[in-house]
């Protein structure tokens, strides 16, 4: 099979409802590991027949069979048909068949469908019919828990948290904000906006508790951006829920489908679901909650989101007036209006975070950056295949490397952290600290320098911790160090300490690079928020008191972003290809505007070339495949012009 999938079947396939069902609804069913045909012996029981009063009869399409039961019933149309047609028609099948085939028996969930577009309507529940717009089926084990799950169902209002695990005010008023959306209100979608530091991950903890003690929730997604947030909030999971079943365990080399809480970076989930290695159904997971929210508009992300069905929670540090506007659509909520909000200045006047107090340090580089919208259509092209955002190039200029391995420059920044940093009980040792660096070479160069100048550290006193680094994670490695010993006090970093890395006693942060990005330089910021540990004999050694933390930018971040304005513009999150894609519309359209009728044909073969290409298992190209079977044919592509 092509990588077209089910689209490369000729239209003329699709004449009728009957072949629809065979090459489309027969195979999306069998998929999900159904035994489709006519009669109880099969579990998708096809022309399931309904005696009506008066000698009257239906006959369903499909049927979904548990224990002679239906739990479901699934109402086809042809692929040329709209599936609105199927609605009050599916929704006549279940009532009748708990009328005069079950009358003890449960109300059956609905699905209707026209082979490409797949509609689910749990009306019983009192939700409105939702789109499924991967066109996948639950399986039978996921349909089985489903039903009992409706059935079975108690009250998460009148469910007691667990103030062991979250236990402050705010953050019990946001586990009842989410409750009372979901339950009372049917959405199913929430979006919390919670400061760095006041506790997102253990307020996640102790709503998946109430959600699992009240029969909402049995299996859990979790998600965040990398591999060292994923082994924080694994570590948060396991301690608080006191969960065996959870996924992943070293000894995990395929995606297994027997936990309960599953903690997985977004690039392995958008991983498993393109590859369906083992199925997993858009029903899988009966909640799903993804840290920084913000970032699943990036990319290819959201289409974790869009794939999977379950109730969604939204986490994210960054202030609602700075929030996306699409993170507010994507988690339904009005703009500016999330769920439930605890912002920064609050948890500092409640003594819940630190403030901090911000040195600028001038090292006299002036830099004159290449901007992206300066680059020529082609250089942006070139740019996106590689997978980088020309929006992003907004100070990389060619002298940028330079600017950064100076030796002047570092070492004036170096000192002016050794110098005025704050320090430990010493006052000659700084305290745990993050030196945000540019690049792989600029971090090794700063650490190179940082032992030349204090050779008495003996090479101690830093460490370069990045995702390239060997032994970096788990128990023994350089993260853990940082976290948990004495020594490294700084941590010089690309990316992966700037987001959800949570160290208390870090007490300075270091601007060595300029961030154009506000909401990563808000969580950079939120590395240094967080406060001790309540009871003095629980600190660490190295930091007994913190009523603050000290940053010491270089690149004048600050004076760049206080004219910032709220993020309202959708530019920056289109995805690359997406972007590649219009870029070479646009080409093609100026071509034959100018009458340029060679590269008119080579951005037409190229723009076929990407549609051809795209993944067969993604959720965006199975929630578009009508509008994408209408251009598979050549007639489409050789008529453009």
């Amino acid at each position: 099979m092509t990588g077209w999938g089910l689209l490369s079947q000729p239209p003329r396939t699709f004449v009728n409802e009957a072949a629809t069902r065979k090459i489309l609804i027969d195979t999306a069913m069998e998929r999900a590991g159904w035994n489709v045909g006519d009669g109880p012996q099969y579990s998708a029981w096809g022309e399931f027949h309904i005696e009506l009063p008066e000698g009257r009869n239906q006959y369903v399409d499909y049927c979904l069979m548990h224990n002679g039961q239906v739990y479901a019933v699934v109402e086809a149309k042809r692929i040329n048909r709209g599936t609105e047609e199927a609605r009050e028609q599916a929704r006549q099948y279940a009532h009748n068949i708990q009328a005069y085939c079950q009358p003890n028996g449960p109300m059956p969930f609905i699905f209707y469908t026209n082979g490409h577009d797949l509609y689910f309507w749990d009306e019983e529940g009192g939700y409105p019919p939702r789109k499924i717009k991967s066109g996948n089926y639950p399986t039978p084990d996921d349909l089985q828990f489903m039903m009992w799950k409706k059935n079975n169902q108690t009250s998460m209002a009148e469910t007691e948290i667990n103030t062991d695990i979250a236990g402050r005010y705010y953050q019990i008023e946001a586990i009842r904000a989410v409750n009372e959306r979901f339950e009372m209100n049917k959405y199913r979608e929430a979006l919390l906006v919670m400061a760095t530091g006041t506790g997102k991950t253990r307020t996640a903890t102790a709503l998946v508790d109430v959600m699992q003690k009240s029969n909402w929730a049995k299996r859990i997604l979790f998600l965040v951006d990398r591999r060292a947030l994923r082994d924080q909030a694994f570590s948060a999971y396991k301690e608080h829920l006191h969960e065996p079943s959870m996924y992943p365990k070293p000894e995990d080399n395929k995606f297994p489908l027997d936990r309960r809480v599953y903690v997985q970076t977004y690039h392995t989930m958008l991983h498993v679901i393109q590859k369906q290695e083992n199925y997993v159904s858009p029903f899988f997971f009966d909640l799903i909650i993804m840290d920084e929210a913000h970032r699943s508009l990036f990319n290819t992300f959201k289409e974790i989101i869009d794939y999977f069905d379950g109730l969604k929670v939204g986490l994210t540090a960054t202030p609602k007036d700075k929030v996306h506007a699409s993170s507010y659509e994507l988690f339904n909520c009005s703009s500016e209006m999330p769920t439930h909000e605890y912002p920064y200045e609050q948890a500092v006047s409640d003594g819940f975070l630190n403030d901090y107090e911000v040195l600028n340090v001038r090292t006299g580089v002036q830099i004159d950056g290449l901007k992206g919208e300066e680059l020529t259509e082609e250089q942006k092209e070139s740019l996106m295949l590689q997978g980088i955002d020309p929006d992003d190039i907004d100070y990389e200029g060619k002298d940028l490397e330079k600017h950064f391995t100076n030796k002047d420059t570092n070492r004036k920044i170096l000192m002016e952290l050794m110098d005025n940093g704050i320090m430990d009980d010493s006052g000659t040792t700084p305290g745990k600290t993050i030196v945000f660096c540019a690049t792989q070479k600029h971090a090794a160069s700063m650490m190179e320098l940082l032992d030349q100048m204090y050779p008495h550290y003996n090479g101690r006193l830093g460490a370069v911790i990045t995702s390239n680094v060997e032994r970096v994670h788990g128990k023994g490695g350089l993260l853990d160090q940082f976290k948990n010993h004495e020594f490294p006090r700084i941590a010089f970093s690309v990316d992966m300490l700037d987001t959800g890395i949570d160290v208390h006693e870090i007490v300075n942060l270091v601007f060595a690079k300029p961030v154009r990005s506000w909401i990563k330089f808000w969580q950079m910021i939120g590395r240094g928020t967080r406060i001790l540990e309540a009871d003095p004999a629980a600190r660490k050694s190295w930091c007994r008191e913190k009523n603050k933390f000290l940053i010491i930018d270089c690149w004048e971040n600050f004076e760049f972003h206080k004219v910032n304005p709220k993020a309202s513009s959708d530019k920056a999150t289109m995805a690359l290809p997406v972007r590649l894609f219009k870029a070479r519309l646009k080409r093609l359209e100026a071509s034959l505007d100018t009458g340029d009728l060679d590269t008119a044909v080579k951005m037409r073969d190229k723009l076929r070339e990407q549609v051809k290409t795209l993944p067969e298992n993604s959720v965006v190209v199975r929630d578009n495949a009508s509008t994408l079977h209408k251009v598979s044919s050549d007639v489409f592509w050789e008529g453009l012009f």
